[in-house]
C-alpha cells in the first residue's frame, strides 16, 4: 500500500516537473510577449529595474523566437530605457541603435519617433555630440508629424530649440523656438521649465539683458515648485554664467551653489536607483553578454536561414533558366524546322518552275528543228517540184500564158520564204559549219548604215559544240541583237565570245540609250526574262549593267557542254 502511494506520487512530481520544464521551453503567444514587455515598462516607471531587465530580457528572446520586428524593437528601447535612467549611456547607446535597426524594419511611425528622440537626448545631453542629437531629433519629429499628440510633436521641437541653441545656431533654432512659445499649452511643468530658459538663452544671445534676466527668474521660480531637477539644474548653470559675464559675481555665486546641490541630489538618486540592483548590479556586464548571445544565436539562425534561401532560390533561378532555356531553344528548333520546311518547298517549287522553263525551251527547239525540216525536207521540195512541172509545161507549151507566169512567180516566192522560215528556224550555217560561222554572218547580216555590230571571237572559228548547246547560245545571242535592233537606239554594238575553264563567256554591248534596271521589268515572253531562264537552264550565269544613256553591257559565263 506505502509503496503503491509512493510510486503515485513521484508520478505527480515527475508530471509538475515536466509540464514546468514544458511551459518553459515553449514559445509565449504574441499577446504573452506583448503583456511581458508591459510588465517591464511599468517596472521600469515604478524604478524597478532588476524585473524590468529580467522581463525585458525573456519578452526579448521570445520575439526573436517568432521573428517580430516590431518587438524585438520595443524590447531593445526598454533595455535601453533601463540603462539611460541608471546613466550607463555606453549601453543604453547600443540598446537605442539595436532598437532603430528593427523598428526600421517597420512601418511603426510611432516607435521610430520615440527611439530616435531616445538617441537625440543619447548624444545631446550626455555625449555632447550636438549635430547627431539634432539629425535625430529632427527624424523623430518627422515620424510625429501625422501624430495626433501635439505633445510629443511639442517636446520634439522643444528638444531641437534647445539643440540649436547649444552649438549658437540661433537663426535656425528661432522658428522651433516661436512654435513652442506658441503652443506652450501643450508642455508640462518640466517643460515650462525649459521655455523659459529657451527664452533666456535667445533674449541674451540678443543682448536684451532686462528680458533674458526675466525668463531665467521665472524658469527658476517654476523649477523650484516641480520635481523636475535636471531642467532646474541646467538653468542654473545657463543663468549663472549669464550673470557672470554681467559681472554680478554675487548672484552668479549663488546660481553655482543651488546647481552643485542640485547635481549632487541627482548624483544621490542615480546612486539610490542603483541600490535597487542588489540582486544584478554586478552582472550588468553580463546581461549585455547575455542579450547580444540571445541576438547572435538569432543572426546565426538567420544566416543559416538566408543560406538555405538562398541556395533554394539559386535551384528555383537554374531551374527556371533551363526552363526558359528550353523553351527558347524549343522555340528555335521549331522555327528552324519550319524554315526549313519552307526552304524545301521553295526549292520544290522553283525546281517544278525550273523544269517547266526546261520543258518548254526542249520543247520549243524540237518543234523549231521539227518545224525546219519539215519546211526544207518537204514543202520546200513539193514547191520545188511543183515549180519543175510547170516550167516543162510552160516549155512545151508556148507561148506561156499570164496566168501560168503568175502561177510560176507565187509558186518561186512561196518556196524562197519557206526557205528563209526554215532557215530562221534552224540556220544552215549553224548546223553544216558551227556555231562562231553563224554567229559572225548574224552580226554581219543585222549591220547597215545606222548601226554596225562588231564580231570578236577568239576561239577557232571551226570549234564545234554540242548541238543543243550551239543551238541555244545562237538563239540567245539572236533575241539579244534583236532586243538591240528594236529598243537601244544605238550607232555601234559588239559581240564578243572567249573561252575561260571550260566556260564560254559571251559579251553584248551597245552605247544606245540604255535604261534603268531597277525599274526595268520586260514582259514574259521571247525576251531578256526568257534569256535569264535559257541561261540558268544551261547552269550558267548572266549580269546585266545599263545607265540611262551610257548604253547597255550584258555579260554572260555558262559551262561548255562539249560534242558527245
Amino acid at each position: 500500500m506505502h509503496k503503491t502511494r509512493f510510486f503515485l506520487l513521484l508520478i505527480i512530481l515527475l508530471i509538475c516537473f515536466s509540464t514546468d520544464s514544458y511551459s518553459q521551453n515553449k514559445p509565449l503567444l504574441k499577446s504573452e510577449i506583448e503583456k511581458l514587455l508591459e510588465d517591464a515598462i511599468v517596472n521600469y516607471k515604478i524604478n524597478n529595474y532588476e524585473k524590468s531587465l529580467k522581463e525585458s530580457r525573456i519578452a526579448l528572446k521570445q520575439s526573436i523566437e517568432i521573428n517580430d520586428n516590431n518587438l524585438i524593437a520595443r524590447c531593445y528601447n526598454t533595455i535601453g530605457v533601463n540603462f539611460d535612467d541608471l546613466i550607463m549611456l555606453d549601453k543604453a547607446l547600443v540598446f537605442y541603435q539595436k532598437a532603430l535597426y528593427y523598428v526600421d524594419k517597420t512601418n511603426d511611425s510611432k516607435l521610430k519617433s520615440k527611439i530616435h528622440n531616445n538617441l537625440g537626448n543619447t548624444y545631446f545631453f550626455y555625449k555632447k555630440e550636438y549635430q547627431k542629437g539634432i539629425n535625430h531629433y529632427e527624424k523623430s519629429l518627422e515620424y510625429s508629424q501625422n501624430s495626433p499628440d501635439n505633445a510629443k510633436i511639442y517636446l520634439r521641437k522643444l528638444n531641437i530649440t534647445w539643440a540649436y541653441f547649444e552649438i549658437k545656431n540661433y537663426d535656425k533654432g528661432l522658428d522651433y523656438l516661436n512654435y513652442i512659445n506658441e503652443f506652450k499649452l501643450h508642455g508640462d511643468e518640466s517643460t515650462q521649465v525649459a521655455l523659459n530658459m529657451l527664452n533666456a538663452i535667445y533674449y541674451d544671445h540678443k543682448n536684451d539683458t532686462i528680458k533674458a534676466n526675466a525668463f531665467f527668474t521665472k524658469a527658476i521660480a517654476l523649477g523650484n515648485k516641480s520635481n523636475e531637477k535636471f531642467d532646474l539644474a541646467k538653468t542654473h548653470e545657463k543663468y549663472a554664467d549669464f550673470l557672470f559675464r554681467k559681472h554680478d559675481y554675487k548672484k552668479a555665486y549663488e546660481n553655482i551653489t543651488k546647481l552643485n546641490a542640485l547635481e549632487k541630489e541627482l548624483t544621490e538618486s542615480i546612486e539610490l536607483k542603483k541600490t535597487k540592483l542588489v540582486g544584478v548590479n554586478l552582472e550588468l556586464d553580463e546581461y549585455k553578454r547575455e542579450v547580444d548571445k540571445i541576438e547572435s544565436q538569432y543572426k546565426t539562425k538567420q544566416q543559416s536561414l538566408l543560406k538555405e534561401q538562398s541556395r533554394n532560390k539559386k535551384i528555383v533561378s537554374i531551374m527556371f533558366s533551363l526552363f526558359i532555356v528550353t523553351i527558347i531553344l524549343f522555340y528555335f528548333f521549331y522555327q528552324n524546322t519550319k524554315l526549313k520546311q519552307k526552304n524545301r518547298l521553295k526549292d520544290v517549287q522553283s525546281k517544278i518552275q525550273q523544269n517547266i522553263i526546261n520543258a518548254s525551251i526542249d520543247g520549243q527547239e524540237s518543234e523549231r528543228k521539227k518545224i525546219a525540216l519539215f519546211l526544207h525536207d518537204n514543202i520546200s521540195a513539193l514547191l520545188s517540184t511543183a515549180g519543175m512541172h510547170l516550167n516543162v509545161f510552160s516549155t512545151q507549151n508556148e507561148p506561156a500564158s499570164e496566168e501560168i507566169l503568175k502561177t510560176k512567180f507565187i509558186l518561186e516566192e512561196a518556196h524562197d520564204k519557206v526557205r528563209d522560215l526554215s532557215h530562221e528556224l534552224l540556220p544552215t550555217l549553224l548546223v553544216r559549219f558551227g556555231l562562231f560561222y553563224a554567229l559572225e554572218d548574224l552580226c554581219e547580216k543585222n549591220s547597215n548604215s545606222t548601226l554596225l555590230f562588231e564580231y570578236s571571237c577568239t576561239i577557232p572559228p571551226k570549234t564545234r559544240y554540242h548541238e543543243k548547246f550551239e543551238m541555244r547560245i545562237y538563239f540567245i545571242i539572236s533575241e539579244l541583237l534583236n532586243n538591240i535592233i528594236k529598243h537601244s537606239e544605238a550607232t555601234i554594238a559588239s559581240v564578243s565570245l572567249v573561252e575561260n575553264n571550260s566556260n564560254l563567256i559571251i559579251n553584248v554591248n551597245d552605247n544606245g540609250k540604255g535604261y534603268n534596271t531597277n525599274e526595268f521589268n520586260i514582259a514574259e515572253g521571247f525576251g531578256l526574262n526568257q534569256i535569264r531562264a535559257r541561261i540558268k537552264n544551261l547552269k550558267g550565269d548572266i549580269e546585266v549593267i545599263s545607265k540611262i544613256d551610257m548604253g547597255t553591257s550584258i555579260k554572260i559565263d555558262v559551262p561548255i557542254m562539249s560534242e558527245s
